[in-house]
Order: C-alpha cells, then sequence, then structure tokens
C-alpha cells in the first residue's frame, strides 16, 4: 500500500538537507539553464514576431498584378487545337493592365474588414542639371494607401496627403534625392517610356534603408501616373489588406481562381524569409534543449548519489513495509524539488537577463532602437516545463535502481 504522500516527501526532504552542497550545485545548474533559456529564447521569438510584423504591416496582404500564372493559348492554337503544327505564326501581344479591375475591387472589398487599393507601377527617368536617375513610378490613391502600408511611418518628412494638395506632387527616397541633390520643394524633369516629359515637385522623403519601399522608388497621384505614363483608367496591382493577415493565403487563391489573375500572399513573396525563420527556430530550440538537458545531469547526479549513500536506509525502509513505488516515488521527489526550485531562481535570472538585453541600444537606419523580445508568459512555460520533464526523467533514473535494493543482502552485509 502506497505511504502518506507527506511522509515521502519529509523523508525526501531529509535526504536533500542532508547533502546541502550537492543539492545548491544540482539548483543552481537548473537556473543557469532556465535564465539563458528565457534570454535566448525571447530574443530570437521577439526579433521573429518583430520582423514578421515588419513584413506583414509593410506592403499588402495580397497583391493581385496583371500576370498569369498559365498565360492562355494563342487563338491559333484554341482553334486548331492541335490537329497541325504552325509555323511562323504572329504572336498576338496584349496590353498589360488588369482588364475590369473594379469588379475584382468590389469583389475584394466584400472580404470582412479589407481595405482595397489599386494603383500603377511604371518606369521614369529623372533628370535635373545633366544627371540621370531610374524611377519606379507607383501611382496610389494617398488616404487608402496610408491603411494598407507603412509608407506614411517611414517618411522623414512630408505626407502622403500633401500628394492631394500639390500640382506634380512626388515622394522619393533620401538616397535618390541625395544622389540628384534634390530637397522638399525642389522641382524634377520626369520622362516615361513614350518619351512624355513633365515636371514633378518633391513633397517627401522616405527614410534610408528601408528596403521594403525601394531605393529607387518614388509615389505619385494615381491619375498623376496614369497621365504620365500614358495609360489613363489603367492599373497594373490591386493591393488588399485583411483583418486577418494568416488567411491572406487561401484568399488570394480563391480570388487567383476567380479572376485569373496572379494573387500573391505576404506568405508566398517571403517564402524564402520564412523557410530560412523556421531554420532558425529549429536550430535555436535545439540548443536552448541542450543547455536543459546539461542542467539536468546536475539532478542526476544528485539523486544517484543520495540513492547510492542511502542504500542502508532504503533496506531498513523496504523491510519497514515501503513498497518499490514509495521509494521511486521519494526520489522523483528530490528531482522534482531540485527542478522547481532550479525554475523559479531561473525565472529571477532569466527576467534580469531580458532586462539587461532589452537595455541594450543599437543603430538601425540611423536611429536608435532596442532588442525586441518576447516577455509573453509562454516562454516562462516552456522553460519551466521543458526542465521539469528532464528533472522527473534524470531523477527517475536512479530511482529505479532504489526499488530493485535487496533488502536481505544490505542488512546482512551490514551485520
Amino acid at each position: 500500500m502506497t505511504r502518506s504522500f507527506m511522509l515521502l516527501a519529509r523523508i525526501a526532504g531529509k535526504h536533500l538537507l542532508g547533502r546541502r552542497r550537492q543539492t545548491i550545485v544540482a539548483v543552481s545548474g537548473v537556473a543557469v539553464g532556465v535564465g539563458f533559456f528565457l534570454a535566448v529564447s525571447s530574443l530570437m521569438v521577439g526579433s521573429q514576431r518583430d520582423f514578421i510584423a515588419t513584413l506583414v504591416d509593410a506592403a499588402p496582404h495580397i497583391i493581385i498584378s496583371d500576370e498569369i500564372r498559365s498565360p492562355t493559348p494563342q487563338p491559333a492554337f484554341r482553334a486548331i487545337s492541335g490537329a497541325v503544327a504552325l509555323h511562323g505564326y504572329k504572336v498576338r501581344s496584349e496590353a498589360r493592365g488588369i482588364k475590369d479591375w473594379q469588379q475584382i475591387v468590389i469583389a475584394a472589398g466584400r472580404l470582412p474588414g479589407a481595405i482595397v487599393a489599386p494603383s500603377l507601377t511604371g518606369a521614369v527617368t529623372l533628370r535635373l542639371g545633366g544627371r540621370e536617375e531610374p524611377l519606379a513610378l507607383v501611382g496610389i490613391q494617398p488616404e487608402i494607401e496610408a491603411k494598407i502600408s507603412t509608407i506614411e511611418k517611414n517618411l522623414r518628412v512630408g505626407r502622403l496627403h500633401d500628394l492631394d494638395t500639390t500640382q506634380g506632387g512626388v515622394i522619393i527616397g533620401e538616397e535618390l534625392a541625395h544622389r540628384l541633390g534634390l530637397n522638399v520643394g525642389d522641382v524634377v524633369s520626369a520622362t516615361s517610356a513614350r518619351g512624355d516629359t513633365r515636371t514633378l515637385r518633391v513633397v517627401g522623403l522616405f527614410k534610408r534603408g528601408r528596403g521594403q519601399l525601394g531605393a529607387s522608388s518614388g509615389y505619385v497621384l494615381l491619375r498623376e501616373a496614369q497621365s504620365l505614363l500614358g495609360r489613363p483608367f489603367i492599373i497594373n496591382a490591386i493591393g488588399v489588406k485583411l483583418l486577418d493577415p494568416y488567411a491572406a493565403q487561401p484568399v488570394a487563391a480563391r480570388l487567383e481562381q476567380r479572376f485569373g489573375y496572379k494573387a500573391q500572399s505576404w506568405q508566398e513573396r517571403s517564402a524564402d524569409i520564412l523557410s530560412l525563420l523556421l531554420t532558425r527556430n529549429v536550430i535555436m530550440y535545439s540548443v536552448v534543449s541542450a543547455i536543459l538537458l546539461v542542467a539536468s545531469f546536475g539532478i542526476y547526479t544528485a539523486v544517484s548519489t543520495s540513492v547510492t549513500d542511502k542504500r542502508r536506509d532504503i533496506a531498513i525502509l523496504r523491510s519497514m513495509g515501503f513498497s518499490e513505488r514509495d521509494l521511486q516515488l521519494i526520489f522523483v521527489m528530490e528531482g522534482l524539488a531540485l527542478a522547481l526550485a532550479g525554475v523559479a531562481m531561473g525565472w529571477a535570472l532569466g527576467r534580469v537577463l531580458m532586462e539587461i538585453l532589452g537595455s541594450i541600444p543599437f543603430p538601425v537606419a540611423g536611429e536608435t532602437d532596442h532588442l525586441p523580445l518576447d516577455r509573453s508568459p509562454l516562454q516562462y512555460a516552456i522553460a519551466a516545463g521543458a526542465s521539469l520533464g528532464a528533472g522527473i526523467v534524470a531523477a527517475w533514473l536512479p530511482a529505479r535502481k532504489a526499488a530493485q535494493v535487496d533488502p536481505v543482502d544490505i542488512l546482512r552485509g551490514a551485520a
């Protein structure tokens, strides 16, 4: 019959207090493992969440372009259907742009909480004082664009609204402005591929190092872009921001299947980066798990030594009627107590390490920022669960030996 839980716990406590030095070493090992687990995990998870949040917010969750994944066959092939071979035919070229884009905007706008922004992108050349620079011109609707991207947040000077209030206004990057010697209020000549030329006035500059905006990108009103590029009423991209960004992939697939145009979710556009993050997570958790595993060796050593030193006491307990299960439970309790004390100290150590890491400033694109950390209770729970699990297993292994002790042999040898 299993003895009183409190009695077994008191015996386990006596064993631990009788070997204070080993107890302190084992607890300290677990504490260091848990503390560094929290520091590393919070840093890695926090940086990943911050990066993904930046990735999600920087651009629309879904971008529908005027591309088609599987090009439609030419009329001759559709008519003949492979009955004869054709040579020397002239391929029919189609004008770029999204046909009936208003229907796509209406359909996407019906999604719960969705914000839809049409745009037109084209290439122009900026000329000033004999210098030329290519510019990827993007025609936008400022009021809507501010809701689906982070252009407004990344402006060093100016606002998106200035495009509405300034005739021929353009927003470019600081790097491009520096190369051309431009500043806010300056006028520059822009020439399209068709040869049309007009002047644009710089009304805003976005910050250096904002790769998601493009160092050679410029933003103007949608109607200005359509006029300069000679494509009135034409758009070639539709951005969609969803209430739930993680629903972007299935929604993009449905829109592409319905309308035929290529619809890319942010997950598809960032597939390579997300794959690298997954690999990084595997490496990270392998390393920090190894730290906790090494820390559990201290528990194994402490309990194993206790079993060896207490063989005579174990024999006496067996002769008094304690079962194998009771003896196993005593030594597992020792390991659990060591792990619990180590986890409590490790939480405190991890909190201190996180505060130190969070207070370290580092420069990003000319600005001072701090390391993003994940201080959520989940990190503490993962560290505690992994450490307690490792501690119980480390204690159970030597506890099995205690249950196999033959009291007759031990007591006869002692006599």
